[in-house]
């Protein structure tokens, strides 16, 4: 939110109409995917039982919330990579509509700085991703040689930080409606689903005494009842909403290829009309 209200101010007071439409566009982006990520977030919490990112983190000493819920994993990094005005969601600064977006007034130090912090912002959501869903620091001998879980948690972070430049870098960039929809109609609907998914299988885990008891939570295999349930109800939700894709995708193939074919059967009896006169 903070953020948001920076990019606002700074568009505003360009004095110019790309400025000011690039702010326009960032306030309705970046609060709109808000909603999806917080949803995300509260599946970890959930599955921790705390808020804490330490305890969180430690949770996952057994088994990483990604293999227990890949679904809210894909969502978080869906709606950081929007969050932060990366590619295809980039209409922020889109050089072919906007030409510089918010910034274009800025040079120097000051554009540097609206630079750099779109990139620590990048970095900021891989750490979080690496620490909510795979692991953070945790990992092998970590608990013998501290140093490692440096390496580990920049690892992780890494492989997040190349998913996101390889998602920039292969997709094109969508329409502001488009962005819109996306989230409203899909990422939101989809968010609040996953959410109510894992919530009932998580209680039906626990109130049939499948959940790893505390003195053994770190355990491997103590945990995979849980998880093999939890990623059950991911799959299962993951080929609805697959199912649901692609049926509206036929529909709207259908609808465009229908209104081509009235076009030029309207197109075909005009120039027959003017062939005939």
């Amino acid at each position: 939110s903070l953020a948001t209200l920076g990019i606002m101010m700074a568009g505003w007071s360009s004095n110019n109409k790309y400025a000011l439409l690039g702010a326009f566009r960032s306030v309705a982006q970046l609060v709109s995917y808000e909603v999806p990520l917080v949803m995300s977030l509260l599946v970890p919490i959930m599955l921790a039982g705390t808020m804490g990112m330490q305890d969180i983190v430690n949770a996952q000493r057994g088994m990483w919330f990604i293999v227990s819920a890949p679904i809210s994993a894909f969502l978080f990094f869906i709606a950081s990579q929007a969050e932060t005005g990366r590619g295809p969601f980039d209409l922020l600064e889109a050089e072919s509509e906007l030409v510089a977006g918010f910034n274009i007034e800025y040079s120097g130090m000051k554009f540097g700085l609206f630079f750099a912090g779109e990139f620590v912002h990048v970095l900021t959501n891989a750490l979080l991703l690496a620490t909510l869903f795979a692991g953070g620091w945790v990992g092998p001998f970590v608990d013998q040689v501290p140093l490692l879980g440096i390496v580990y948690l920049s690892v992780k972070s890494a492989v997040f930080y190349l998913a996101s430049l390889l998602l920039r870098n292969t997709v094109p960039r969508v329409r502001i409606d488009q962005l819109m929809n996306f989230n409203w109609k899909f990422l939101v609907p989809v968010s609040i689903a996953n959410l109510v998914v894992t919530a009932f299988l998580l209680k039906l885990v626990q109130t049939f005494g499948l959940s790893p008891a505390p003195d053994r939570a770190n355990d491997f295999i103590a945990n995979i009842p849980q998880a093999v349930i939890l990623l059950a109800g991911n799959i299962a939700l993951g080929f609805v909403i697959l199912t649901y894709v692609r049926n509206h995708g036929r529909r709207e193939r259908l609808a465009m290829e229908t209104s081509q074919s009235v076009g030029q059967e309207r197109e075909r009896i005009r120039h027959m009309g003017a062939v005939g006169d």
